[in-house]
């Protein structure tokens, strides 16, 4: 497919994608704005980042450190520069890499990991924005803090100088229903703006379920089928 091909199909999904949004947040009284999309590119090229950059969109999510860094060398090279979230599990040696490329990080579910962080972003001009991982049905397999770890991770990540807490991030259990995980993510964000005021993103929902996830305060929805389609993974 040519890139003017490619552009139009996904000018296309995006126009559907935005459309689903807003009336997602007019059936929740919520203005479209306060929810950002996130391009979900795993196993997706850099020339589709470049692509999406070029329609609008400003924030892209990876969840593997060896893909997501040359992908966004590539993409800034030329001359797309979105906001980079990494969503995957991520190991401890992988901090410093990820740290290097990632304005957020979305995955956080250990204190340890947090000071792993903390001390690779040191490196940066600006600090590494932080969410909280939430495991909705404690299952250890997905990741994800549960009970009273959400607030030790969360007070590790507000008192280093080289982090930013953003809030939290979930994804649904396939064997909950939606509006159940993310009325119950939305509990616990409320708890942590308590604590921590400035901690406001909900990152909830994706291609799936993203109009619960809007019904349930998502700030933040992370698309990738819908957005990008079926195609062949990279090898």
């Amino acid at each position: 497919m040519t890139d003017a091909g490619r552009r139009s199909d996904l000018a296309a999904a995006l126009r559907e994608v935005h459309g689903r949004i807003e009336r997602a947040c007019a059936a929740a009284g919520r203005p479209a704005g306060e929810v950002t999309l996130v391009a979900v590119t795993k196993t997706y090229p850099a020339s589709d980042v470049v692509l999406l950059a070029g329609l609008g969109v400003t924030d892209v999510g990876e969840n593997r450190d060896q893909e997501a860094a040359p992908k966004a060398a590539e993409a800034g090279a030329a001359g797309a520069r979105p906001r980079w979230h990494f969503i995957g599990q991520l190991q401890r040696n992988k901090a410093r890499s990820v740290a290097g490329y990632a304005d957020v990080v979305e995955s956080v579910d250990s204190v340890r990991l947090a000071e792993a962080l903390a001390r690779a972003a040191a490196e940066r001009p600006d600090p590494l924005e932080i969410l909280i991982q939430v495991s909705i049905d404690g299952d250890p397999a997905r990741g994800g803090v549960t009970g009273d770890d959400l607030w030790r991770v969360s007070d590790s990540v507000a008192a280093a100088d080289t982090l930013r807490l953003g809030g939290v991030m979930a994804v649904a259990p396939v064997d909950w229903a939606p509006d159940r995980a993310f009325e119950l993510l939305n509990g616990l964000s409320q708890r942590l703006v308590e604590a921590h005021p400035g901690a406001t993103t909900v990152s909830a929902g994706m291609s799936g379920d993203l109009e619960a996830a809007i019904r349930h305060g998502a700030t933040h929805v992370r698309i990738g089928t819908s957005l990008l389609g079926m195609r062949n993974p990279l090898r």
